[in-house]
């Protein structure tokens, strides 16, 4: 994947850019030519002169500094004085690792000031981030504000894994492992493989709202957290992925195509758009069954007595879609009581080829424990697990639907079969 490329390895100021050694040796050994970029605060955690011997190439830590003798193949007829320009225009693929808040919110907001980010505002080269921080850190809305920004303009993440972090706190934060940063390179150079490469699947995700009057909409407790760990799987199993999504308050997955949706009618509109061209539909939003008759053009005033509004039903979706032929289609189902009974009549009234169910009770929360069931009858009760693992659990099953539709076709085109 990374042989005979340009690779810029940007590296911040964390505890784990430490790290950034075994990444630059990991590039080489791919045959990749590396050059290193540091910020200042990056020399406090790791030595320009290790990253030098096991890349080849000087490091270039000083905007100031004369330009160095490094070793990497310049496009053509775009040579430059000015030694962050070069750079950024012979990268192949700048991965940022570790990337911390500093350097997040700098690229976020446009800013450039050192070597990192100046190659990153010059560059046109597909980005990967690797953030690594402390927990509350990464979780704070400004952070996360400034990731869903960087994800909006098209750049690659590999996301930070959970466990014991440096400043003594446990959760996610921890830089990810250098196989999840191949995985994102992989995709950011278009060469993701698994068993979904070449499938498109449409991912639908978060709450509906509807409006009752201009401040006022009906709507649910959905964080979209499971939509969006499904289109993340789907993504990480080669498929192309576009992900139509209520509000939330998630960072955009990086990856792939997400439009914003408000409305069930919205959503309706956007899905037949979108699954006119798919090979797969996975419907994880909560779609508000009924909207108000009218929405008010003013706000409703308070009244002496109840208020009463007239709700009509929104259009059943699943039932409504226009589907192209193919189309393997995964149903979710919320229900409070009689769960399995319920899911297996939608799993029916709906055609879909797998149905899943859950409870009320896991909106919004990280974990999910879900039931899937198949049209063959088939029933698999999953344990509680963090709503990613379910979401794989699921990617699986639906890989495997794949995988036998086009076992089936090759076999109605065997002359054994004939």
């Amino acid at each position: 994947m990374l042989a005979g490329r340009t690779v810029v390895l940007g590296v911040s100021g964390g505890i784990a850019a430490y790290k950034a050694a075994e990444i630059v040796r990991w590039l080489k050994k791919e045959g990749a030519a590396v050059v290193v970029v540091m910020t200042n605060a990056a020399k406090e955690f790791i030595s320009p002169l290790t990253l030098a011997t096991l890349s080849g190439n000087p490091v270039l830590d000083d905007l100031w500094a004369p330009n160095q003798a490094l070793t990497f193949a310049r496009p053509k007829n775009r040579t430059s004085a000015v030694e962050h320009i070069e750079v950024a225009d012979a990268a192949d693929l700048v991965i940022v690792a570790p990337a911390t808040a500093d350097v997040i919110g700098k690229a976020a907001n446009g800013l450039a000031d050192d070597m990192v980010t100046t190659v990153l505002l010059a560059t046109r080269a597909p980005v990967v981030y690797a953030p690594a921080m402390n927990v509350q850190m990464l979780e704070h809305p400004a952070v996360q504000a400034n990731l869903a920004t960087l994800a909006r303009r098209g750049a690659f993440f590999a996301d930070a894994e959970s466990g014991d972090l440096a400043c003594g706190w446990e959760g996610r934060g921890r830089l990810a492992s250098i196989e999840a940063i191949a995985e994102a390179c992989a995709r950011a150079l278009g060469q993701a493989k698994g068993p979904l490469t070449g499938r498109k699947i449409v991912v639908t995700a978060g709450p509906t709202i509807e409006p009752l009057d201009p401040v006022r909409a009906l709507t649910n407790h959905s964080s979209g957290k499971m939509g969006y760990a499904l289109a993340e799987a789907l993504r990480d199993l080669g498929a192309a992925v576009t992900l139509l999504s209520g509000p939330t308050a998630l960072a955009a997955p990086s990856g792939m195509t997400v439009v914003a949706i408000r409305s069930a009618r919205d959503l309706a509109r956007a899905l037949a758009e979108a699954v006119a061209r798919a090979d797969g539909l996975v419907m994880a939003a909560a779609v508000a069954d009924y909207r108000p008759a009218r929405a008010a053009t003013e706000k409703l005033k308070r009244q002496a007595g109840g208020l009463t509004l007239e709700l009509v039903p929104n259009p059943d979706l699943l039932k409504s879609i226009k589907r192209p032929a193919g189309l393997r289609v995964v149903g979710f189902a919320l229900e409070s009581d009689d769960g399995l009974a319920a899911a297996k009549k939608k799993l029916v009234d709906k055609k879909c080829d797998l149905m899943v169910l859950n409870h009320p009770s896991t909106l919004g929360g990280d974990t999910n424990e879900v039931t899937i069931l198949d049209a063959g009858g088939g029933v698999e009760r999953l344990p509680v697990l963090a709503k990613r693992a379910a979401a794989e659990r699921i990617a699986a099953r639906l890989a495997a639907l794949f995988a036998r539709q086009k076992a089936g076709k090759a076999a109605k085109r065997s002359p054994r079969a004939r």
